[in-house]
This record gives C-alpha cells, structure tokens and sequence, in this order.
C-alpha cells in the first residue's frame, strides 16, 4: 500500500509540469526551433521594436522556465500556475496560425483541434496542481 497523500501526488503533478515547461521553455533558445516559433507568430501579431517575433519568442521561453520553476517553490507555486494558465492562452493564436499553414511549419503545425486539447488538458493539470 502506497503511503502517498494528496498533497504528495499534487506535488509531484507540480514537478512533473515544471520539468515539462522548463523543457519547452528552453527550446525558445535553440536556433531552430526559435526560428520556427518566431515565424509562428501570426502576422497582425508581428511588430518591430522591442515586441519583435524575436523578442516575443525569447520572453515565451523565459516565461514558461519561470512558470515551471516557480510551480515547484510552494510560495509561488498558485501565481506561476495562474501565469502559465494565461501564457497557454496568450501563445493559442500562434498555435492556430502554424495549424493552419501545415505546409509551411510541418511537425510544429499541430492540427488545430489536438493542439485545443492539449491546451485545456495541461491548463485542466496545472489546476489541479495548484489547488
């Protein structure tokens, strides 16, 4: 019989995202895969100056590493939660622009109804995690 509470599988749910934002969140800083997110972004969302598609595909990355620490430190564990709740959100339409240009993205283009699911499941998870 396993001696895990709640609260231990809750955290370990916690540990397990953070390994998995800070994993995606590091792939911004890759040249490929940092060319290809720029490229997502859709274009009445391109600007120049400092909201450049470069800019935006580095403060991404920076805040899915700090949304992903930050769920493991139990202090800021809800308002990292939260943040990468409204940073799932925020990056949909990025998602759907390179759903719908499969033959420009490729792999990265997932199709728009998996990529809607898989949102909602990891928002449904970080929920949980955090309640």
């Amino acid at each position: 019989m396993s001696s895990m509470t709640p609260l231990d599988l809750q955290y370990a749910l916690r540990v397990l995202l953070a390994a998995l934002f800070v994993f995606m969140g590091v792939a911004h800083f890759r040249p490929g895969p940092m060319r290809t997110m720029a490229a997502m972004i859709p274009p009445s969302l391109r600007f120049q100056g400092a909201a450049n598609p470069h800019n935006l595909v580095v403060l991404t990355g920076v805040c899915e590493i700090a949304g992903g620490l930050g769920l493991v430190f139990p202090p800021t564990s809800v308002a990292a939660g939260v943040c990468l709740i409204i940073f799932l959100i925020a990056v949909f339409p990025a998602n759907a622009y390179a759903a719908r240009h499969r033959e420009r993205f490729g792999r990265a283009a997932i199709p728009l109804v998996p990529r809607l699911i898989g949102q909602l499941v990891l928002i449904a998870l970080i929920v949980l995690a955090i309640m």
